[in-house]
């Protein structure tokens, strides 16, 4: 997030309007999680996609139910991981995300739909 905030601070002068400054630290953190996400996969020690990787506090205090739900969603297509975060977890409405994503309003739709799906059918198939 600082970075992003940097980013904006450094480039304020050439943002041609000053309404779409929400719009860019959004888009700007996305892109460096996908940075980092990129760079985690090739070098996959503690990797987010690592369940391994967490510590034994953090798989403590999280408890089985939210375990088996962070798995699921890390197991999910980047896309779809990307627009539930946005949705769910940000609570951005679907305009905010297609801005953000770079996709339509309509693919934000599909996508967090499909993502809803597969979540229900991996979540339903555990005990």
């Amino acid at each position: 997030m600082q970075e992003a905030f940097c980013g904006l601070y450094r480039r304020w002068a050439a943002l041609s309007d000053p309404a779409n400054a929400l719009s860019y630290v959004r888009s700007s953190v996305m892109n460096g999680c996908r940075s980092l996400l990129r760079r985690r996969t090739r070098h996959p020690t503690g990797a987010i996609g690592n369940p391994a990787g967490d510590s034994a506090e953090t798989a403590a205090l999280i408890g089985e139910e939210h375990r088996q739900v962070l798995l699921a969603i890390r197991g999910l297509p980047d896309r779809q991981r990307q627009a539930l975060v946005l949705r769910y977890y940000l609570d951005l409405d679907e305009e905010e995300i297609a801005q953000v994503m770079r996709i339509s309003r309509g693919t934000v739709k599909s996508t967090t739909s499909r993502a809803l799906a597969a979540l229900g059918r991996t979540l339903g198939e555990q005990p």
